[in-house]
């Protein structure tokens, strides 16, 4: 295999999915809830939900011990009373999942049956492969069913992330970009979640905003040129958010940007390199190397990767 195709596996490998999901979760657990099972939310008081501490299970097979993802109480409203609902984000395939949420499941149960009244589990599957994941664990003979356990499930790939878009749930612009598009519609996500934390960003702290932006940047690709183009678009459709657009530019930055010079900006620059220089256009060119000096970029890397003089970069730095 390419070199570059190991840097992009072992680079997926290495995000952090489920722990910035635990994150978003225990921040947003409500929002969650409501965006994804209105049903289940109504019949829940938010107002006594809480997180409790870790809960370290061990495997009935006695392999390992394991922890539950997050584990939260909250108050059942028909029986005022609490029970306990389990969460748990699942990133990559696992054909056994199911057994595993029932495993979780039993131990919680054994432990707190006197305690809550009801356990909810439910899972979050955030795999980019589209299939059909089991929410069912069943053990029957042919006259009788011995068991059924069903628990909750979101599977992200499988929501249309048009119906989300207008939304001003934080969990849904959060993971927008986990549900499912098609490759041409990469660019309307990008602008539509842009929006969507433009209206955020004027009902939620800093800090709320920053989770929010940081969960979805996990799985943004930056794109220098493409970007520019969103930020422009919404300038000449949008005038009433320039302001706002121009706070919004130094978060951009750090999570487009400078996320871009970590990963490697050169594939950016190369996009630019295609869509601008090898056409001819020379005042494209002087475009894209002065937007690059103003977002920070080092004179000299700009020459290096543009393969240009750094004398022609230097007098585009000085006008």
């Amino acid at each position: 295999m390419p070199k570059g195709g190991n840097q992009v596996r072992d680079k997926k490998a290495t995000i952090p999915h489920d722990e910035a999901f635990k994150k978003l979760l225990q921040t947003f657990f409500a929002e969650f809830i409501e965006l994804f099972f209105p049903e289940l939310n109504s019949l829940l008081d938010h107002s006594h939900s809480r997180l409790l501490m870790k809960e370290l299970l061990h495997d009935i097979v006695g392999k390992e011990a394991r922890s539950v993802d997050l584990l939260l109480e909250t108050r059942y409203r028909a029986l005022d009373a609490f029970i306990l609902v389990h969460l748990e984000p699942q990133s990559y395939l696992q054909e056994d999942f199911n057994e595993r949420m029932f495993i979780y499941f039993s131990r919680l149960y054994e432990k707190y049956r006197k305690t809550y009244k009801i356990i909810i589990p439910i899972a979050i599957f955030s795999s980019d492969e589209l299939r059909e994941e089991s929410d069912t664990l069943t053990m029957e003979i042919p006259s009788r069913q011995i068991n059924r356990f069903h628990f909750y499930k979101v599977e992200l790939k499988r929501q249309d992330w048009r119906r989300f878009m207008l939304s001003d749930n934080p969990v849904a612009a959060a993971l927008l970009v986990k549900m499912g598009y098609n490759k041409k519609e990469e660019r309307e996500v990008r602008l539509a979640y842009l929006r969507m934390i433009l209206r955020l960003r004027k009902k939620l702290d800093e800090a709320r905003l920053a989770l929010i932006m940081s969960v979805a940047d996990l799985y943004f690709e930056p794109d220098i040129i493409r970007d520019e183009s969103i930020l422009q678009e919404i300038r000449e459709k949008y005038p009433e958010e320039g302001d706002s657009i121009m706070e919004l530019m130094p978060a951009w930055s750090r999570w487009g940007y400078e996320k871009g010079i970590e990963e490697g900006i050169e594939k950016g620059i190369e996009e630019g390199i295609e869509t601008g220089i090898l056409k001819g256009k020379v005042e494209e060119r002087r475009m894209i190397i002065r937007k690059l000096l103003t977002k920070g970029f080092p004179a000299e890397q700009v020459a290096e990767t543009l393969e240009l003089s750094l004398e022609e970069v230097r007098e585009l730095e000085k006008h």
